[in-house]
């Protein structure tokens, strides 16, 4: 028996419990995880406090990370007493997540963990680091360096937002850092901000289609208004990775920017990118992504802190990423 997060959905309503559960309970996969570590995500918030129809298949075990070593396999793609790790695939929509002890997942969802890390530091990365790498990467293929200009950063203070500051930074870029939680400036700045923005700024809605040329790029992870207001700011031949929708998931803009400044509006996404897309991302986060930056915006709760951790994540109160290590 092992411990783990179970949501269900039937006729008595939901229901999200910490319970115990068998091998016999693990849905099929060609692979056994003895499970680690996981994170919180703002998904996980949605599927724990059934805010969003992100749970697909009732009962199911949330979270869309995990970290931990094979303890069995009949894919040659890995091997036991291997380190590997999860994002997306569906992990805590359509199949058992890693808000439990043990996983049994399919090899090719995996990741090996990229030496260097342990499966902590892996999951204080999770989807959230790994997201923005992908957007970095995105910024880079359209071309904007850090000679081009300053990048924007919204949503600064989240996953997403505090390793994307940390590896523009890192690379040399000036970044800028929207965020409606002032109190955090110190915490931005010593990821590398060189600007604290407003969020009050740019989450109005009605902004004008095109304001003065600010930024030469931008990681997005609110859309809504805000993404509308950025796309207005952004400077001829910028780019702009959106890969989240904390304000909403509308967006009302004009193609002026498009057409008049020739910004890109490149959407980056997580769940089902090729493996050969993940390996790049993982080995750029081994080699780009400072780790001391990395434990100063991470905080480790257990499995069973995970309900409230999920009410404040959607909430807007977590900084940076939160570590579940599901055997504490």
């Amino acid at each position: 028996m092992f411990n783990a997060i179970l949501v269900n959905k039937n006729d008595d309503g939901f229901s999200a419990e910490l319970t115990e559960l068998s091998i016999d309970d693990l849905p099929e996969g060609d692979v056994l995880v003895d499970v680690e570590y996981s994170t919180v995500n703002f998904k996980d918030g949605l599927a724990i406090q059934d805010a969003s129809p992100i749970v697909r298949n009732w009962p199911m075990v949330p979270g869309i990370d995990l970290a931990g070593t094979v303890a069995e396999t009949t894919n040659p793609l890995v091997s036991v007493g291997q380190r590997v790790l999860v994002n997306g695939w569906g992990l805590g929509e359509d199949h058992w997540g890693g808000y439990a002890q043990r996983a049994r997942i399919n090899a090719d969802m995996t990741v090996p963990v990229p030496e260097g890390f342990t499966t902590a530091q892996a999951m204080a990365i999770g989807t959230a680091g790994y997201t923005a790498m992908l957007c970095v990467l995105a910024l880079e293929e359209h071309a904007v360096t850090p000679e081009s200009g300053p990048v924007l950063v919204t949503g600064a203070s989240g996953g997403v937002g505090s390793t994307a500051i940390s590896l523009l930074a890192g690379l040399g870029y000036e970044v800028h850092a929207s965020t409606g939680r002032p109190e955090e400036a110190d915490y931005l700045k010593a990821l590398g901000a060189t600007e604290i923005v407003d969020r009050a700024e740019l989450s109005e809605s009605g902004g004008r289609p095109m304001v003065r040329a600010r930024w030469a790029g931008a990681v997005d992870a609110v859309g809504s208004h805000t993404l509308a207001n950025v796309l207005a700011a952004i400077q001829p031949e910028g780019c702009v990775a959106a890969c989240g929708l904390a304000q909403g998931m509308d967006l009302t803009t004009t193609v002026m920017p498009f057409i008049l400044r020739g910004v890109t509006l490149r959407g980056v996404h997580s769940v089902t990118v090729p493996r050969p897309r993940r390996l790049e991302a993982w080995g750029r986060l081994a080699s780009d992504l400072d780790l001391d930056q990395l434990a100063s915006m991470t905080e480790t709760i257990g499995l069973h802190q995970v309900f409230n951790a999920t009410e404040k994540i959607l909430a807007g109160q977590v900084r940076g990423r939160l570590v579940v290590d599901v055997n504490a």
